[in-house]
């Protein structure tokens, strides 16, 4: 009896409640704090083997991700809010990334210009993006830069200047982006034509920087709109990484984002893609010294088991210039310059898209029939276990090196908690790749390049470039 008692004794003790030190921190921050303003704590993830996110909810429902990496004095900051070009409508499009303009713009207390001024002052750079799911806000700080930029964030957040002026000049400014970069752009003007086909009913069917005419016509009604619905505390992920004074931080986002009331967001209303039975075909013709082709063959929502198999796939397929089609087109046919495929990784099903730039009179039908032969053999038999091999380092490695620097860590973070609700989602993607199996790849290659339900634009020179773009390629490739 003495024995069980005395066995008994150190199970007993470690069952014993251990003080919570978030939860002792907690208390101490929310203490006399309204509502919108107190903080909870929602979960702590694993991100890799040795570091973890601490995820806390404010009342008002902005998420804050915090990764403390004391490595180096500095800080990434990111805003990361649920809205991209898929959540417009039509005659409305390309607002998301007009708002990407206008909120380096004047703010209640912040002149216009100040903002990029004061960061700058205080050793900071920022900048932002746009894109089909997401827009998100990035700035790198010196630590003891933190109050500043989260005053200046929550500023813009909640008390941006929407006038007249203010939205005519971003507009101009964006329609000249649009210009430059699709209108005036080969590779810009095929992408936007390529998703424009494949999708007719679904909203990755128009570009992220918007129609022209819907650019030239918003107003800023429209514009103050859009702000209230979707640049609120509970549409947003505030990811902190670096090193980080949790309680310093976290205090501070309650002082300056607190008061700030959530919005009602709209039901995303947002079309499924109908099933595309018949290949789809469109020509333009371009001021570019030789033919190209851009194909866009069916992919699956970053989300899907399928998704990392077609990743490895398209890595043996294009990846460098021991890829499959590299060596077939390029080195030995030489009937291409360039060949390229990237899978989308979006929250809904999307395009895995090929470019492949002919050399010489060489023409796309050339480049399609040169290409099918690649496609069917990996359609028929498995890859060998050597290049699955390769392409799981390669993309592994890639992956690793992306998070070697604290920004780095806060985009993966940011990106993957707001599409797919998970933070430290990157490394089930890691895990996903390791596990995958030649049979994986046959089968997704069956699945996906599917002729019937491709879209295909061919790209025929207008005879006005003088452009050698076999030079340019070889240039770049070399680079």
């Amino acid at each position: 009896m003495q024995e069980t008692l005395a066995y008994s004794l150190p199970g007993a003790a470690d069952a014993l409640p251990r003080p919570d030190p978030l939860a002792a921190l907690l208390a101490d921050l929310n203490r006399d704090r309204p509502p919108l303003a107190r903080l909870r704590h929602d979960a702590t993830i694993a991100f890799g083997p040795a570091m973890r996110v601490e995820r806390f909810v404010l009342g008002n429902g902005l998420k804050v991700l915090v990764l403390v990496d004391p490595s180096a004095p500095v800080i990434c900051l990111q805003t990361w809010f649920g809205v991209g070009s898929r959540h417009e409508r039509i005659g409305k499009t390309g607002i998301a990334h007009l708002f990407e303009h206008l909120m380096f713009g004047e703010t209640e207390s912040v002149a216009h210009g100040a903002f990029d001024r004061m960061l700058e002052e205080a050793g900071a750079e920022t900048n932002a993006a746009t894109f089909l799911d997401w827009t998100y806000y990035h700035t790198n700080l010196p630590k003891d830069a933190l109050e500043l930029t989260l005053r200046l964030e929550a500023e813009r957040m909640a008390r941006l200047v929407l006038r007249d002026p203010q939205v005519s000049s971003e507009k101009e400014v964006v329609a000249n982006e649009r210009r430059q970069r699709v209108e005036d752009d080969v590779d810009g003007a095929v992408s936007e034509l390529l998703y424009k086909e494949a999708f007719r009913k679904h909203a990755y069917g128009w570009p992220t920087i918007g129609w022209m005419e819907d650019i030239k016509g918003f107003t800023t009604e429209d514009c103050v709109e859009f702000y209230r619905t979707y640049y609120a505390p509970n549409n947003a992920a505030l990811v902190l990484v670096g090193d980080v004074a949790l309680d310093q931080a976290l205090r501070g986002v309650q002082d300056h984002y607190g008061a700030q009331e959530p919005s009602r967001l709209p039901v995303e209303d947002v079309c499924p893609e109908p099933p595309q039975t018949e290949e789809r075909r469109a020509e333009v013709t371009k001021p570019t010294a030789t033919h190209k082709v851009a194909i866009g063959y069916r992919s699956p929502a970053l989300g899907d088991f399928d998704h990392a198999p077609l990743v490895l796939l398209n890595e043996i397929l294009f990846a460098g210039r021991s890829s499959r089609v590299h060596r077939a087109l390029v080195q030995e046919q030489e009937i291409a310059s360039e060949v390229r495929g990237w899978v989308g990784s979006f929250r809904d099903p999307a395009l895995y898209d090929i470019y492949l730039s002919a050399r010489g009179e060489h023409t796309g039908e050339e480049l399609l029939a040169a290409l099918e032969p690649l496609l069917e053999a990996v359609r028929r038999a498995p890859v060998t276990e050597a290049e699955l091999d390769r392409a799981k380092a390669r993309v592994e490695l890639s992956v690793l090196q992306g998070l070697e620097t604290v920004a780095g860590k806060a985009e993966q973070i940011g990106f993957y908690e707001t599409v797919l609700g998970d933070p430290a989602a990157l490394f089930e993607r890691l895990a996903a790749y390791r596990r995958t199996t030649v049979g994986d790849l046959l089968r997704v290659a069956r699945r996906y390049l599917v002729s019937s339900a491709r879209t295909v634009i061919h790209v025929i020179p207008d005879g006005s470039s003088d452009v050698d773009d076999d030079a340019g390629a070889e240039s770049e490739e070399a680079s």
